[in-house]
């Protein structure tokens, strides 16, 4: 494995990282920022294109639901990444997500990614969103 490849896992892992911590503590600007420009975030039946429309749908999704009550316990954790395809130019990646939350095992499912490098960065160009499970006490 080339070290520009090894370098593009790491900085990919990160820009997972920047989407699920906002997603668990809401410094939305952030979560939108693991996006690159023009990135598009699919669920559930929704397309959302370019990093302002997805920190406003999340702002609305904040707000419709009462806002963040700070007792509350939410916790994403991304495993199984799979690095399915890579060059220099892209990076086609599978991963699966599973989210706790004060009910306990939450809802879980599955990241579709494409990734490319934006700088120094790799940022999620496109991702869909897929639920497999939701707890019946889930908020999602």
């Amino acid at each position: 494995m080339d070290a520009w490849e090894l370098a593009a896992r790491e900085r990919i892992r990160d820009s997972f990282a920047r989407y699920t911590y906002p997603g668990d503590h809401f410094p939305l600007d952030d979560l939108a920022a693991s996006f690159s420009e023009d990135g598009v975030l699919e669920w559930q039946g929704e397309q959302l294109c370019g990093r302002d429309a997805i920190h406003r749908f999340r702002v609305e999704a904040r707000e419709r639901s009462g806002g963040v009550d700070p007792g509350r316990i939410l916790r994403h954790n991304v495993t199984n990444i799979w690095f399915k395809a890579m060059t220099p130019q892209e990076a086609s990646v599978l991963s699966c997500y599973t989210v706790y939350s004060e009910i306990g095992l939450d809802h879980f499912g599955r990241y579709i990614d494409r990734c490319v490098p934006v700088g120094d960065d790799w940022l999620i160009a496109h991702r869909i969103v897929t639920m497999d499970w939701a707890a019946d006490q889930s908020q999602f």
